[in-house]
């Protein structure tokens, strides 16, 4: 499953595939393209098909912009927090019988959600990843 969170609406966008390739990728950022005019700005992790150069070549031709969070660093991406609620009240516990049982709920979550969503702001407000000169502990 692909999803973003757009943070001018808080809602997310989803979408199931069987696999997790570099194509399946590409035709979710499409569908994205569709959908928003302007520049687009894509959140990612470092998972190698986000970096395929068919992948980037085609950002560069249609205005979307990857942004890699650092390895190890899952926690600078707001997509995380969803991930954990949606984890919770969907899956936690279930038994579905079915990967398309279990598409359906996370999907009747995500509808119920995106009725309720607000614009992400004030992300980390005081919290020194904040500030430009901050660089975290190596261990």
């Amino acid at each position: 499953m692909s999803q973003l969170v757009p943070l001018a609406s808080g809602q997310m966008l989803y979408r199931f595939r069987n696999r997790k390739r570099w194509c399946e990728f590409l035709d979710f950022l499409r569908q994205l393209r569709r959908r928003h005019a302007g520049k687009l700005c894509v959140i990612c992790d470092n998972f190698s098909p986000h970096k395929k150069a068919e992948v980037t070549a085609w950002c560069e031709r249609n205005n979307v912009e990857l942004v890699f969070t650092p390895s190890n660093a899952s926690w600078l991406n707001w997509i995380e927090c969803e991930f954990a609620a949606l984890r919770y009240f969907t899956l936690n516990g279930s038994d579905s019988p079915s990967h398309t049982a279990q598409e359906k709920t996370i999907g009747g979550y995500i509808r119920w959600h995106n009725k309720q969503a607000l614009p992400k702001t004030n992300f980390a407000i005081g919290s020194k990843i904040r500030k430009p000169n901050y660089l975290p502990k190596a261990a």
